[in-house]
């Protein structure tokens, strides 16, 4: 097959879709990734190949202008998506007008940067099968241009098919002169200037891929293909001081990239969270950036700082992990028997934490009320409470039961099939 993916020039999005790619792409499949001109180093540094099309477009633009306005939508799921949090919560007007917005937005700007480029070439090189991420609708336009097959990847929870779940619901609702529907009128006006018309799977892929185990995902309709996560965090080198086996029990800690690449940092007392963690006998291992170091200051003995560690590799080291439930970060971790405390804000990680305390994984606290105290108690709670750790166990397992991406392959091969059989 040739396989040409779709991808938002976001990096943190991008690592969801690397491995999948290469086991494509040693099935014997040709693969290409198309994105944004910018965005070919970050492709290319993945040993993938890129195809620049159209302009650069950037989404955080704006919001790098007013950093007010910027940290406003940074607590929890934006809308439309929010309704995913609260299903009966909302109503027609709103969802159907956060709906407009979201198309007038970030994906109608993306889509004019690249969309008249990215069709030309995939009409020439005619992929049988176009893989998107759930943001890129440019991904759905494209295979309905060029007649492939397609298939949405989601990255963490998928808030975007229970959104389109609700909004359809909402809008059977409605009297037929009322029956409003941005984003079908959005796609199908891009289809129609390529000679097609609006079919509901340009919403949501003819499949969609989940890398979440089922107990962590949210409810949907869709036709979903299971498969394990597999971490990538870009070139990575282990240090020497994690060639060893620590002396006492490990706890390692991230808080994510995005707080500081995009937001204006962290929004937790980070200084009296590593002097309370320090009171306990563990050895903790902080991936903290260092803009954010420089303001910590001395740090207790048992404390080590650094600006990144590769996540995979250090988890199987620890006795317990502290993160922001960060989609990518609680995967890697959670394919090893290692409770976690999740210390989550923005867009659907208070989703994601509230998934994995369910299912007795871990433990979550809002980072608006975490503080030194209540999260030593939480690390000493996941160290000595035995069924933290048989509850990662059993998520592990169900994640390791799974087919692997590899097992995934024949599967969307299946589709392309399909789809050729009409």
């Amino acid at each position: 097959m040739r396989v040409l993916f779709t991808v938002n020039p976001e990096k943190n999005i991008f690592m969801y879709l690397v491995p999948m790619a290469w086991a494509l792409r040693t099935a014997g499949h040709e693969v290409l990734i198309a994105s944004q001109p910018r965005f070919a180093p970050t492709i290319t540094q993945a040993g993938l190949t890129a195809v620049p099309v159209g302009d650069d477009f950037d989404k955080w633009q704006f919001g790098r202008q007013y950093p007010e306005l910027l940290e406003s939508i940074r607590p929890g799921l934006t809308p439309p998506w929010d309704v995913a949090e609260d299903p009966e919560g909302t109503t027609w007007e709103r969802t159907s007008q956060s709906h407009k917005a979201a198309v007038e937005g970030a994906h109608g700007g993306e889509a004019a940067a690249v969309i008249d480029d990215l069709v030309a070439f995939a009409r020439y090189w005619k992929p049988d099968l176009v893989v998107w991420d759930s943001f890129s609708y440019i991904g759905s336009i494209t295979a309905k241009a060029c007649g492939a097959a397609h298939a949405r990847v989601v990255f963490g929870a998928d808030v975007f098919g229970a959104t389109r779940d609700i909004y359809l619901r909402l809008k059977a609702q409605q009297p037929e002169a009322e029956q409003l529907d941005p984003l079908a009128d959005w796609l199908g006006g891009h289809a129609r200037a390529f000679g097609g018309e609006f079919s509901e799977d340009m919403t949501t892929g003819h499949v969609t891929i989940d890398q979440f185990p089922r107990s962590l995902q949210l409810d949907t309709s869709l036709d979903v293909l299971q498969t394990q996560f597999i971490g990538y965090g870009g070139p990575a080198v282990v240090p020497d001081w994690l060639k060893t086996a620590p002396e006492r029990p490990r706890v390692g800690m991230t808080l994510g990239l995005t707080a500081t690449e995009v937001f204006n940092g962290y929004n937790i007392p980070l200084g009296e969270i590593l002097e309370s963690l320090a009171e306990l006998d563990i050895e903790l291992v902080a991936t903290i950036a260092e803009s954010e170091q420089e303001k910590l200051g001395k740090v207790p003995d048992n404390v080590r700082l650094v600006s990144y560690v590769p996540w995979h590799a250090i988890v199987p080291t620890c006795s317990a992990v502290i993160h922001h439930a960060g989609a990518a970060t609680l995967a890697t971790t959670a394919r090893h028997p290692v409770p976690q405390l999740s210390l989550h804000y923005h867009f659907d990680q208070p989703l994601l934490a509230r998934k994995l305390a369910e299912q007795g994984a871990g433990l979550e606290i809002h980072t608006s009320e975490a503080t030194g105290q209540n999260i030593k108690e939480s690390v000493h709670r996941l160290l000595t409470e035995p069924r933290f750790t048989e509850r990662a166990t059993a998520l592990r397992d169900e994640i390791l039961a799974a087919p692997s991406l590899n097992g995934l392959v024949p599967q969307l091969e299946e589709v392309v099939a399909k789809h050729r059989a009409g």
